[in-house]
Parts: C-alpha cells; sequence; structure tokens
C-alpha cells in the first residue's frame, strides 16, 4: 500500500482477488530504500503534484520521520496511528470478503532434491583442485 494515495482502495482490491479465487491475502507498506526514493519523489512530483507531500509525510509517519525504515519487524508493516489504520482496514475487509486471513498450510511434500548434472557448473578443472570443490 502506498499511505495516502492507495490504502483506501484496499477493500475494492480484495473483493476483486476474493472474486478471482484468491484464498489468502497479505499487505504491506510501501518502503523507499535508497536510490528508490529519490525516484519515487520525482514521480510523484511529476504525476501527483498536489498530493506528493502528503504522501510523503505520510510514509514518514510510518517511519519514524524517515522514508525508510529497514528495521526488522517494522519495515514492512510501519508503526503508528496511520500503519495501525492500513492494518485495520486490510483485517475489516479480509473479514467481510471471508476467508482471505487463513494463511495457506505450508508443506514440503511436493519438493525434491535434484539429482544428475544439475548441480554442477561444468566448469574445467584448475591448480588441481575439482571446480566448485572448497578446500
Amino acid at each position: 500500500m502506498i499511505p495516502g494515495l492507495t490504502d483506501h482502495e484496499m477493500p475494492a482490491i480484495l473483493d476483486a482477488a476474493a472474486a478471482a479465487g484468491a484464498s489468502f491475502a497479505a499487505h504491506a507498506i510501501l518502503r523507499l530504500p535508497y536510490a528508490v526514493a529519490p525516484l519515487f519523489e520525482e514521480w510523484l512530483a511529476r504525476h501527483l503534484p498536489e498530493k506528493k507531500d502528503k504522501v510523503l509525510n505520510r510514509i514518514r509517519a510510518l517511519r519514524r520521520g524517515k522514508l525508510n525504515n529497514s528495521e526488522f519487524g517494522l519495515r514492512m508493516r510501519g508503526e503508528g496511528i496511520f500503519a495501525e489504520q492500513i492494518s485495520r482496514l486490510f483485517h475489516v475487509a479480509c473479514r467481510r470478503v471471508g476467508g482471505l486471513e487463513r494463511e495457506p498450510e505450508l508443506s514440503t511434500a511436493f519438493f525434491r532434491r535434484p539429482v544428475g548434472a544439475q548441480l554442477e557448473l561444468g566448469l574445467p578443472e584448475t591448480g588441481g583442485r575439482a571446480a566448485g570443490k572448497r578446500d
């Protein structure tokens, strides 16, 4: 979700996902790490100049005054009143369409270990050592 820009569309997105057969949904709040921030700011200035300040200020409100917070546990959801508002909207919309909050059960039943040459790189041997082998 892009706070201040697309968060209000979440219920309609979840309705469409459920209608298309989705059985699970999750959400993440926009992060603007490193070189992404200036590109996004430029995009906003070019395409939505009237919303630029609102969107950037909303992101900063979720990220302790910055456009990015890489702290584990916060980086994908943010914190504060706006993060909580987005989370509540998501959960209410999921309950309304039914069943999208149940995470799928993970299984390794269909995992098979690769066999044969798939794991070999086919590099020539050098210096008396087999390619790809470590000492």
